[in-house]
């Protein structure tokens, strides 16, 4: 009778062995580029989740997840398609998350993961275009649209009594967005866009944009663009020349390297970006201290809980297919089930595998709305003396 039970125990090891596997995540942000400053924090969200999961042994029977990193740029939209492509052919990933800009995400989205079944999750997409794309229920993203953004740039602008704007854009899918949003709420609210203009990133000069902005006027310079590129050049130039003293900044300029560059220079001006609030963003930036990293910082939040969806979604179809484990993100990130918190994932994959419901909540309180996006929670912030202070969430 032991030998029966020995070799029926050794049997069930076998088998377990043999269904374990090592599942491959592709985390592609932009490691060079306009976003290279806040892309390490982001990375490290992610891939705490993945690790989370990967060390509980609770996943697929005993599998690891293993995240392979790869360079979008953030702008140009073949680098990235080139480098998705090798995530998916020569590593063999069964999940993409990213990209981070909007541009390369939907290159990425149209050239790779649609034509080879892959579920890609981005954490800071945020135009509104993506919205509309085709994308066979395999693209999701734990960002808020642009579309709501805009609007909540208009209400806070507005709520300062500022009358008038000047608005300078990146010149892509996300700054033409989010100005085209912003602008068609400010002056819904009765407030007037002195000028909309582009701005191209990579100039050592932009002293004609400053030119065209400073002769506009307004009471104050929105700036929808790359803390780390142009963005950066517009407000030099506006500061140098005395063109405007006062900015709102939103999520894509949030970073720290604007306030080592400019410092008490930006006092009074303020932004707002996608931040959740209360116990469950605390709990996350405690785990992100504990890695070594800011859970503060921009999208490092939405990074941790797109990793988090993947694999939970995975665990629910107990499957690293894409083409079944797809159809499980709405139910995991959702009403009914069990709430998880971060560091949390242990308990999800344990009652997933039981057969039980759960409804992640995550690190930025995910709740998905159609066609697959999280409707979100932003940070509204001021710049007080040369350090970020926050106002209040909306």
């Amino acid at each position: 009778m032991k030998r029966i039970l020995l070799a029926t125990a050794a049997s069930a090891l076998v088998a377990a062995a043999a269904q374990a596997e090592d599942v491959k995540v592709g985390v592609i942000f932009g490691y060079t580029g306009p976003l290279e400053s806040i892309t390490p924090g982001m990375a490290a969200g992610a891939e705490l989740a993945l690790k989370e999961a990967s060390e509980s042994g609770s996943f697929l029977d005993g599998s690891t997840l293993t995240p392979v990193r790869a360079d979008s740029t953030c702008v140009d939209a073949t680098a990235a398609t080139a480098a998705a492509e090798r995530l998916v052919t020569a590593e063999g990933v069964k999940a993409i998350i990213g990209g981070d800009c909007s541009g390369v995400t939907a290159a990425i989205l149209q050239n790779v993961s649609r034509p080879n079944g892959i579920v890609q999750i981005s954490p800071s997409a945020t135009s509104p275009g993506l919205s509309q794309t085709e994308d066979d229920g395999l693209f999701f993203r734990t960002a808020p649209s642009d579309a709501r953004q805009g609007q909540v740039m208009a209400d806070i602008i507005s709520e300062r009594g500022i009358k008038s704007a000047a608005v300078t854009y990146t010149n892509n899918d996300y700054g033409n967005g989010l100005a085209n949003s912003f602008a068609e709420a400010f002056k819904a609210k009765g407030g007037e866009i002195t000028i909309q203009a582009a701005h191209d990133d990579g100039k050592a000069d932009y002293s004609a944009e400053i030119g065209a902005l400073s002769s506009a006027g307004g009471e104050i310079l929105v700036v929808a663009g790359y803390v780390d590129q142009g963005g950066r050049g517009i407000v030099q130039g506006a500061l140098d020349t005395g063109a405007f003293d006062t900015f709102y900044f939103p999520d894509g300029m949030y970073g720290q390297s604007l306030l080592d560059t400019f410092g008490s220079d930006l006092d009074g001006s303020f932004g707002d970006l996608p931040s959740a609030e209360g116990e469950d963003a605390q709990l996350f930036q405690g785990l992100a201290k504990e890695a070594g990293f800011d859970g503060t910082s921009t999208y490092t939040g939405e990074s941790y809980d797109a990793a988090a969806l993947v694999l939970l979604a995975m665990q629910a179809a107990k499957s690293s297919d894409p083409a079944t484990y797809k159809t499980h993100v709405f139910d995991i990130a959702n009403a009914p089930g069990e709430k998880i918190r971060p560091g949390e994932l242990d308990k999800a994959l344990k009652l997933l595998s039981d057969g039980q419901d759960i409804d992640y909540v995550g690190a930025t309180n995910v709740e998905l709305v159609e066609p697959g996006e999280s409707r979100g929670t932003f940070r509204e912030y001021a710049i007080k003396g040369d350090a970020f202070e926050t106002v209040g969430f909306r």
